[in-house]
């Protein structure tokens, strides 16, 4: 409850309509104010930022929690996304939830024909997500209302992006799509030479994908076409490059991580492990001068941005098919045998586990002293 000084004030008898206004407009300011300050930082991507870095100067608590947990209807393979005092996240058969921060009752759900694993992201007052048919849907993030909906030719993978005034999605039909994010109209279209599995990565004005094609397009965002040539990456990738200042960094399939001065358009590095080949089919993970990769062969690699050198190399029980996150001085992996791991980022060293039955298919969501994050029994869980 909130208490009011009276001192110097009137208050024998009836309260005059000037002393009414004033104390119901007082408490409607102060009320919202403790509503504001309710929360702390949002995760509106699935990889915290347009950037996609996956990183968060956040430092979360030693000590950590089970604060509640949501049993969805069926799996969920997609991070959740948070904004003010909702958590938004989709299951592998077709329903949208948003769910209260601070308790995770269910607010709303939306039901639709076919399933995600694409997450969705927050867009003011809409939350955008792609199905595996290709269906780009915008809801209301107050009840789920649907405001609009768009179609692409192939399945959508990744999460959609946000510049101004628009949305971009990246299609399996080798399309960039741009479309206005108040009625869903057709901007432009980019076209690769294969299937973009990725999210777009938004740097200024530009985007960038990687293909499975091999190459790493770069898209002006005010014209839908090309800056120079797509840069090579010996490889298919459907990773969502990360970017940091000038940097972008891009795993591929068949075993590299690529370091670009994307400003210069130019190669800086290539990260492979000569001793034992790794598949990457996850996101990197930058912060500060480390790069933070997991593969398909259990391990999880620090990465020097400068020389392209491994600091550090973690490995797990098994593997982990989430993207890492980096939180303040921590590394956030969830592996696919059901342990959600804290590692130390100067070192790779474990800090802190927390065991399920069943696994993690979906990357984390940290805010100023939270995490989230779903499993394949589709339970989603918030750590404070």
């Amino acid at each position: 409850m909130i208490h009011f000084p009276t001192t110097g004030l009137r208050t024998s008898g009836a309260p005059s309509a000037l002393f009414q206004s004033v104390w119901i407009a007082a408490g409607f300011i102060l009320c919202s104010l403790v509503a504001d300050q309710s929360w702390g930082a949002d995760w509106l991507y699935p990889r915290g930022d347009a950037a996609a870095s996956g990183a968060t100067a956040s430092q979360l608590p030693a000590e950590l929690k089970v604060a509640w947990e949501y049993k969805a209807d069926e799996a969920i393979e997609t991070t959740p996304v948070v904004s003010r005092d909702q958590v938004y996240t989709a299951d592998v058969m077709g329903t949208v939830y948003a769910l209260s921060r601070q308790d995770g009752t269910l607010v709303w759900k939306k039901s639709f024909d076919t399933g995600f694993l694409a997450a969705p992201i927050v867009a003011d007052q809409q939350l955008i997500i792609g199905d595996i048919e290709g269906n780009v849907y915008a809801l209301a993030i107050a009840d789920g209302t649907q405001r609009w909906t768009q179609t692409t030719a192939g399945e959508i993978s990744g999460a959609a992006a946000l510049y101004k005034d628009n949305v971009l999605v990246a299609s399996q039909d080798g399309k960039l799509y741009c479309f206005a994010a108040a009625d869903g109209k057709p901007q432009w279209t980019y076209e690769a030479d294969d299937q973009i599995r990725c999210s777009p990565t938004v740097a200024g004005q530009l985007t960038f994908l990687g293909g499975c094609d091999a190459k790493l397009h770069v898209v002006d965002l005010e014209t839908g076409k090309a800056v120079g040539e797509p840069l090579p990456l010996a490889g298919p990738t459907g990773s969502t490059p990360a970017i940091q200042g000038d940097f972008a960094v891009v795993p591929v399939m068949d075993g590299s991580v690529f370091g670009f001065d994307w400003k210069a358009n130019q190669q800086r590095w290539r990260y492979e492990d000569m001793e034992q080949s790794q598949e990457y089919r996850s996101s990197a993970a930058i912060a500060g001068n480390v790069a933070v990769v997991s593969s398909q062969r259990k391990h999880v690699d620090a990465i020097d941005l400068t020389t392209g050198k491994r600091i550090w190399r973690h490995t797990l029980k098994r593997r982990a098919d989430a993207s890492p996150v980096i939180a303040g001085d921590d590394v956030w992996v969830p592996a696919t045998d059901g342990r959600l791991l804290r590692l130390s980022l100067a070192d790779g060293t474990e800090r802190w586990v927390f065991e399920i039955r069943g696994g993690f298919a979906a990357g984390v969501a940290v805010t100023d002293t939270e995490l989230f994050v779903a499993d394949d029994n589709g339970i989603v869980r918030c750590f404070r």
